[in-house]
Formats: structure tokens, C-alpha cells, sequence
């Protein structure tokens, strides 16, 4: 059986069922679900570089030829790398999908950004080379285990809830190192590199704080909505479904590379 055929089969198996807990029925596929299915095969099939997020051509050359402390820049880009992340993004959106109080929303981020600043910190300093196709894929691998966490799965496979902010936290780590491998294949000026990997790590937060706060205006207006019940487990179908279509490119790049 294909990789491929397996992430289907377990669509499958998973779709029928219904989270533990909630009251809604899973609904049939409406068309806006379809739409969004077919535009997401059009760029796995056409636009595959879509799903390779690093840094953009522009800021590569400026972070190559940078020497020195240049604090606000590296603010700027590592905002900038946050807010375009799709794959950090998915996996924060499924990390506070079922989060009502901005107490347990704030533990969760917190658990996130200490995982990604220390290795992303670490990874560059140290100089660590792992293949970044491996660390996206596992950062691929984190959106489909939260998606399947919200989903209930974890109970009715194994009978246990496993810990979700350890969890958080470990796949903070892996996010943090996948940013950390893009700066490492650039040759860094060794000065100010601590000063500009911090302001980095700064940009970073902000950004996750920006993304953070657009994910939660949006969830708040829909969890306002009888649909959110209705459609909350189709919505982490989907985000497992892009995991798992993050997670194999990067496969198939590691291989074929």
C-alpha cells in the first residue's frame, strides 16, 4: 500500500467517528469543503514549491551579506518568516482550536515559543546540521498529531490522553530547529551573530503573537457560530490532511534530493 492510499484509508477510518464529548454529528461534505479539497490537490499537483517554506531569495542575500549587529532587521525577518509559515501556523491553530482561556492559550504559547527559541538558538550556535527536509517533515508530523489529538483519536486508539503541553513543548523544539537549519545555509557573519540571531528569535515571537492574535479574532467569531460543533471536526480533518501533504514532500525532497 502507498503512502498515499494509507493517508486516505486513515481519513477514512477517522471521518465516520465523532470527537468524545461533543454533541454535533458530522455533517455531509459541504461545497465549500469540496472547493477548498480541490484547491489544495491544484497546489500539491502545480504549485509544489508552495510547500517548501524557507526564506525568500531577497532576504537570503541580505542575511549573507550582513556584518555586525543589525537588531531591527533581523526583527523584521523573523517576523516576517513567522507570519508567512503556514506550517507553524497550521500547528498553532490546532494547538489552540479547542483553547477557550487566554490562561491555557498563554500556557500552550509559552510551552511553544520556549521550544523554538532554545533550538533555534542552539542549532545555529552549536552548528548542528541535520537535513532540513527530516526536520519539516517532523514539523509536518506535529500539525497531523495535533489535528488528530483534537479529534479524539489518541483515546479511542490507546484509551489515554497523552500530555499536550509536553507535547507542545517538544514539538516547539522541532519548529525551532527547522528555522534554525534555513539560517545555517547561510554563512552568518560570526559578527554580531548572537545579537542578531536573538533579534531573530524576537521577530519571531512577535510575529507568532500577531498570527496568534488574527487565529484567535477569527475563532472567536466562529466558535460564536452553530457551525463551529458542526464543522470542528471536518476543520481538523482538513489540517491533518495538509500535515500529512507537508510532511510527504518533505519526504520525497529528502529522497530525491
Amino acid at each position: 500500500m502507498s503512502s498515499w492510499s494509507m493517508v486516505f484509508r486513515m481519513i477514512e477510518v477517522l471521518l465516520p467517528q465523532q470527537r468524545r464529548g461533543s454533541t454535533a454529528a458530522i455533517p455531509d461534505l459541504p461545497a465549500s469543503w469540496l472547493l477548498l479539497m480541490v484547491g489544495l490537490l491544484f497546489a500539491v499537483l502545480f504549485c509544489p514549491a508552495a510547500f517548501a517554506h524557507g526564506v525568500e531569495a531577497g532576504d537570503k542575500g541580505y542575511i549573507q551579506e550582513t556584518s555586525g549587529i543589525v537588531f531591527w532587521p533581523f526583527v523584521y525577518l523573523g517576523a516576517k518568516h513567522m507570519v508567512t509559515g503556514y506550517d507553524h501556523l497550521l500547528f498553532l491553530f490546532g494547538v489552540i482550536f479547542f483553547l477557550y482561556r487566554m490562561r491555557d492559550i498563554g500556557i500552550y504559547v509559552t510551552m511553544f515559543a520556549i521550544g523554538h527559541s532554545v533550538t533555534l538558538l542552539f542549532g545555529v550556535l552549536s552548528n548542528i546540521s541535520v537535513s532540513s527536509y527530516l526536520v519539516d517533515a517532523i514539523i509536518g508530523l506535529s500539525v497531523v498529531y495535533k489535528a488528530l489529538d483534537n479529534m479524539g483519536a489518541y483515546q479511542r486508539w490507546f484509551g489515554f490522553q497523552p500530555n499536550t503541553k509536553a507535547a507542545t513543548l517538544v514539538f516547539g523544539l522541532f519548529h525551532g530547529f527547522g528555522l534554525a537549519t534555513k539560517l545555517q545555509d547561510f554563512e552568518m557573519s560570526p559578527d554580531g551573530l548572537v545579537a542578531n540571531l536573538i533579534a531573530f528569535n524576537i521577530g519571531v515571537e512577535m510575529g507568532q503573537l500577531l498570527a496568534l492574535g488574527a487565529i484567535l479574532i477569527v475563532m472567536g467569531f466562529w466558535r460564536k457560530t452553530p457551525s463551529f460543533w458542526k464543522h470542528a471536526y471536518l476543520a481538523n480533518t482538513v489540517v491533518m490532511t495538509l500535515g500529512f501533504v507537508l510532511m510527504g514532500y518533505q519526504l520525497v525532497g529528502y529522497f530525491v534530493a
